[in-house]
């Protein structure tokens, strides 16, 4: 069972995939969600977020100004900018 992950920008979508784990950095601190996860929305703080995908590989990006939510595994990152880091 996997996480259902959508990152997206103002303006375009960063990244969308399967995850076993997901970390963001909220203005409470950082948060991690893996799969059966209670409901949560948070407001993001500039900072990167760490996905890692069912095949252990990561995916990292830098995002600010937005929220996250997570319910019933689907997790929707919202961010006014945000990039995959090279």
């Amino acid at each position: 069972m996997a996480l259902h992950v959508s990152v997206v920008s103002a303006d375009a979508e960063v990244w969308s995939g399967e995850a076993s784990l997901v970390v963001a950095k909220t203005i409470e601190g950082e948060i991690g969600f893996m799969t059966g996860h209670e409901p949560v929305l948070a407001i993001l703080a500039e900072g990167q977020l760490r996905i890692t995908k069912e095949d252990g590989s990561k995916v990292i990006a830098n995002a600010q100004d937005g929220f996250l939510s997570i319910e019933r595994d689907i997790v929707t990152i919202v961010a006014g900018n945000a990039a995959l880091v090279a």
